[in-house]
């Protein structure tokens, strides 16, 4: 008879998920086959995600809640699981990043994490050779749904230029984080600005930074190295990375400017054919 690997439900969200799924998966009668049948998945998948070896999706909670009739735990849960994912180090930035009101980011290598594709999100993560990386894209993902609340924080990005021309990923891949980027031209809450080459020396010459505003909290300035982030709401940092952001605004081009430019790069340097040193993202 094969053992069935008990959980501790206290232990993480990821076991609370997988504990309740089988609590309720047996109270419903059914086996794992069955469940995931009426889920369109495997009954291997029920199996790995009730022992937490794998990760649930949103779509696949969702379909657990109407299949099991649980009233949205399932889908309330998800979110818990799928942010306890991330890196220990950043889950203090990306729980205050879904409270502010205003996020105003300088991203000198890469398009920010909030406007990634999943491709482009994969491609990033895979460079530090993660061994769940299929749960670090599902975690990037899931953190962008701020930007789909009713009341999403308004978040404004100047990108270097560089990151454009950065093929991470391949052709494919860029083209479609390019489309993406542009797809927000008519978004009311979110603004793109490129710093061109042009621009020559400027205010960060140092890397990127984000700064987080909030409602009813200090205003925070969040900055990565190689191996962490580190947050400050030290009111001499706020006030000189508001200076030096304010710089960089206006050394940007306009919004409009900007489309024109990542629509430029996308049909010149993402052309929509396969070239030699094109490679495959999972």
């Amino acid at each position: 008879m094969a053992q069935i690997r008990e959980l501790d439900p206290s232990a993480s969200p990821l076991d609370y998920f997988g504990y309740e799924l089988r609590r309720k998966r047996e109270e419903a009668g059914l086996t794992q086959k069955e469940l995931g049948g009426i889920v369109f998945c495997t009954g291997s998948l029920i199996g790995q995600i009730e022992t937490t070896l794998k990760v649930p999706t949103r779509e696949f909670a969702e379909r657990v809640d109407a299949a099991l009739m649980t009233d949205g735990c399932f889908s309330r849960l998800v979110g818990l699981v799928l942010r306890s994912q991330l890196p220990t180090w950043f889950q203090p930035f990306a729980d205050l990043e879904a409270k502010g009101t205003y996020i105003s980011t300088y991203q000198a290598q890469m398009v920010y994490g909030l406007l990634q594709t999943k491709a482009y999100a994969r491609a990033v993560l895979e460079t530090g050779m993660p061994d769940r990386l299929d749960h670090l894209v599902a975690a990037r993902l899931e953190r962008q749904r701020i930007l789909a609340r009713e009341h999403p924080p308004l978040t404004w990005t100047v990108l270097d230029e560089a990151a454009l021309h950065r093929p991470i990923g391949g052709c494919e891949v860029m083209r479609e984080q390019l489309a993406h980027l542009l797809s927000f031209r008519d978004h009311k809450w979110v603004r793109v600005q490129v710093l061109p080459y042009d621009a020559g020396e400027h205010a960060s010459l140092i890397g990127s930074f984000t700064s987080l505003r909030f409602d009813d909290h200090p205003d925070l300035i969040y900055t990565e190295d190689l191996i962490s982030g580190h947050m400050t709401a030290n009111p001499d940092t706020v006030r000189e990375a508001a200076l030096r952001y304010a710089h960089l605004q206006a050394s940007a081009l306009s919004v409009e400017d900007s489309a024109a430019l990542i629509t430029r790069v996308m049909e010149e340097r993402y052309a929509d054919t396969q070239g030699p040193d094109e490679r495959a993202v999972a």
